[in-house]
């Protein structure tokens, strides 16, 4: 029953969250994941959550906060950056590396985190699967998957400049 409260209120009242938030913060993305976020602890406390008289000002008040603690964070973070100076460029713009990037980014999450933890950050199969909290086995499945998908996707983006695929090349991870 709380979670038919939770879907009611969220129906109810998500939209007029985001944009008060939105007045609040002035980002609206920012604006979204505070209340998301305020959802998310009402999902966490249903019983704690029907048993409020006003659920969209606890909604509010709870988002509000998250808003404000990420900007306090966002503001220690960005004086720390300041004192270390500008971060070193990293970024490799050369076609090939942006088409390798792009054609990683179609791949489904598994296959990406996989290929990129072992070839980019040259993790050994063992600690990827430790990583990613899945065997071994997972690891070589997903690795031997996105090689082939990878292939397919950067051959397939020589022959044809302009063309786009449609979709995830290989939905299995």
């Amino acid at each position: 029953m709380s979670d038919d409260l939770i879907a009611d209120v969220y129906a109810g009242c998500f939209r007029r969250l985001v944009v008060q938030l939105y007045a609040v913060t002035g980002d609206l993305g920012e604006a979204q994941e505070a209340v998301q976020e305020a959802f998310t602890r009402a999902l966490a406390a249903p019983r704690r959550f029907a048993s409020l008289d006003n659920p969209e000002a606890w909604l509010r008040r709870v988002a509000v906060n998250v808003a404000r603690s990420r900007h306090r964070r966002r503001r220690v973070l960005d004086g720390l950056l300041r004192r270390i100076g500008p971060p070193p460029v990293v970024a490799d713009t050369a076609p090939e590396h942006l088409a390798l990037l792009a054609a990683l980014h179609r791949l489904p999450e598994g296959q990406r985190h996989a290929l990129a933890l072992h070839y980019f950050v040259d993790l050994p199969i063992e600690e990827v699967a430790q990583t990613l909290g899945v065997s071994v086995g997972t690891v070589k499945s997903r690795l031997s998957r996105g090689r082939q998908a990878l292939a397919l996707l950067l051959s397939f983006s020589e022959t044809a400049d302009t063309a786009t695929i449609d979709g995830r090349v290989d939905a299995q991870s």
